[in-house]
């Protein structure tokens, strides 16, 4: 999004303000709704199982070490955001 004009009257600014909440707002409801699988995605959540074999795959063959821990953080954050793309984005 734009900076505002510096020439922009307070009225404007607010105007243009409460269009960006609103925008978050519906964008922050998206977020946060649940989305029932549709069609074919219950298949493709699949993905989880997958991530699920290489996380137990690090844990099995990576030493206990902040290393090992921060590998299982990011699997499940990529996990959570490969499901998240096939329910909020269909």
């Amino acid at each position: 999004m734009e900076l505002p004009s510096p020439d922009l009257t307070p009225e404007q600014i607010a105007t243009a303000n409460q269009a960006l909440r609103q925008r978050n707002a519906a964008q922050i409801d998206h977020a946060f709704t649940c989305h029932p699988p549709q069609a074919d995605q219950s298949e493709r959540y699949r993905l989880r199982g997958e991530f699920k074999l290489l996380a137990l795959l690090v844990n099995a063959l990576c030493p206990p070490s902040r290393e090992t821990a921060l590998a299982l953080t990011n699997l499940e954050q990529a996990n959570f955001w490969a499901t998240a793309a096939i329910a909020r984005n269909e």
